[in-house]
């Protein structure tokens, strides 16, 4: 897809580079991980779900163009993909897979990206380095308040954070955010499509039900 060749257009006072819907397509060719592995919770973000979290916080909030933009648990890197491609400043995303990121560096070489890659545990990264924190953390279902654990890091790293959890952990996780120095709200509940990626599945497709919060650092 030549992006030059996509017609602008604008949402309230934002210009669009590249419209949702061509987005989605762009990060549905992204490759996905070959070998997940089950304790990583490595689930594949769908392409739809991506395209809608990004434009949200692009053209609803003005949080990715012009933006350092993080991306914790990047996998593949739809998510710091696609934040380039809206045209975030900065981006970094950071895995502790080295194949995540082999095949992250792959996509965003074949899509023309500056997107930058990271090889290490997120706890690693230094206080108040970005603007913005896109994320899909682990569920916590393998790994014991994991997502809890990627909530404190995109705290100490950014000021707005755009974060995705099962809405069955929305009143632990409210708890916990309303004991932080922050403001939050829910921007959409819905069901996010998981393939079948271990052995242990028995579907082709499981559907869960998650919500995408916006935190506010005050």
């Amino acid at each position: 897809m030549n992006f030059a060749e996509i017609p602008k257009a604008k949402i309230g006072s934002f210009n669009i580079t590249i419209r949702k819907h061509d987005l989605e397509i762009v990060l549905q060719g992204i490759q996905p991980h070959p070998n997940p592995t089950v304790s990583l919770e490595q689930y594949t973000t769908p392409a739809d779900f991506a395209a809608d979290l990004l434009f949200r916080a692009s053209y609803t909030y003005g949080d990715i163009v012009g933006k350092s933009v993080a991306d914790l648990g990047t996998g593949t890197g739809r998510l710091a993909i696609g934040a380039s491609l809206l045209g975030a400043e900065y981006v970094v995303g950071v895995d502790v897979d080295l194949q995540s990121l082999g095949i992250a560096l792959l996509n965003s070489r074949r899509l023309g990206t500056g997107t930058n890659w990271i090889l290490g545990d997120i706890n690693e990264l230094r206080c108040g380095s970005f603007d913005t924190v896109v994320m899909n953390p682990p569920f916590g279902t393998k790994r014991e308040h994991s997502d809890i654990r990627f909530l404190k890091t995109a705290l100490k790293i950014a000021r707005i954070i755009y974060s995705v959890h099962k809405s069955s952990t929305h009143s632990f996780i409210s708890r916990w955010l309303m004991d932080q120095s922050v403001t939050f709200e829910t921007l959409f509940v819905k069901n996010m499509a998981i393939g079948h990626q271990f052995s242990f599945h028995r579907k082709r497709r499981y559907l869960v039900q998650v919500e995408l919060l916006r935190i506010v650092c005050r």
